[in-house]
């Protein structure tokens, strides 16, 4: 008799309810945005275009084969870390997240949505993208296996970086820093640039960044001889434990 007047009993939902829930928020308030959708879509899809119908000595050989890898890289990186960082501080600014401070979602639950609505946005990227490729005369010869899995750990590495940014910064100062990173690794990232071209003692520091790992590590992976690139997963899986440990323990809710 008791039971059946505290049908259904109060409390907080389970962990994962909440994540799943606030996941499939912030989606639709991210498709509510349709000038940030259509730029998440079009950018990706112009930069491979344009590169992909012009040869610029310097920026490599800008075979079809490298400039696929590198703008999933530029996807993933505008969409997980700019994109992320700015919204959410912007969100943050205007008292959204002190709100939701107030609801049994825990910081890192909050992370985890924010990353898993990013990776929904991702997926409709980097389909378009491979669409695109396969027209231009892309064709894998590797597995997309490892792909996946360099890709999710991207993902997880960039929305980390982001979410720690806008956890800890003004939003104005976000916004900046966001796209003074993006410029820099965009330039020196190893995304388009080759890492040859910078001199011999910036290597082996730039080498370690996720874009140039990222990069790197599918250009792999669509390569013939299946080989999983495990340097570029250990590196990308360090960046994802490090950035979303620290934005975990760091992000104020105001």
């Amino acid at each position: 008799m008791t039971e059946s007047l505290f049908n259904p009993r109060p409390g907080s939902a389970s962990i994962p309810t909440m994540v799943l829930y606030q996941t499939w928020l912030e989606i639709r308030l991210t498709l509510r945005n349709g000038e940030q959708v259509v730029l998440a879509l079009v950018i990706p899809a112009l930069l491979l275009i344009l590169f992909g119908s012009i040869r610029v000595p310097a920026l490599g050989s800008g075979s079809i084969e490298d400039l696929v890898p590198a703008v999933m890289t530029v996807a993933i990186l505008s969409t997980a870390f700019a994109g992320q960082a700015i919204a959410t501080g912007f969100d943050r600014r205007s008292g959204v997240l002190k709100r939701l401070s107030a609801s049994p979602l825990s910081r890192a639950g909050l992370i985890a949505a924010k990353t898993l609505a990013v990776a929904f946005i991702e997926v409709l990227q980097l389909v378009l993208v491979s669409v695109i490729g396969r027209f231009m005369g892309w064709s894998p010869a590797g597995g997309f296996v490892p792909a996946i899995v360099l890709l999710v750990l991207g993902t997880a590495s960039f929305s980390g970086l982001g979410l720690l940014m806008a956890g800890t910064l003004r939003a104005e100062t976000t916004l900046a820093m966001a796209n003074l990173l993006f410029l820099l690794l965009l330039a020196g990232g190893g995304i388009f640039v080759p890492l040859t071209k910078f001199p011999a003692p910036l290597r082996p520091v730039l080498d370690l960044l996720p874009t140039a790992t990222l990069s790197s590590g599918l250009r792999q992976s669509f390569e013939a001889h299946n080989q999983f690139p495990l340097a570029a997963a250990a590196i990308l899986l360090g960046w994802a434990a490090i950035s979303i440990t620290c934005a975990a323990i760091t992000f104020r809710w105001e």
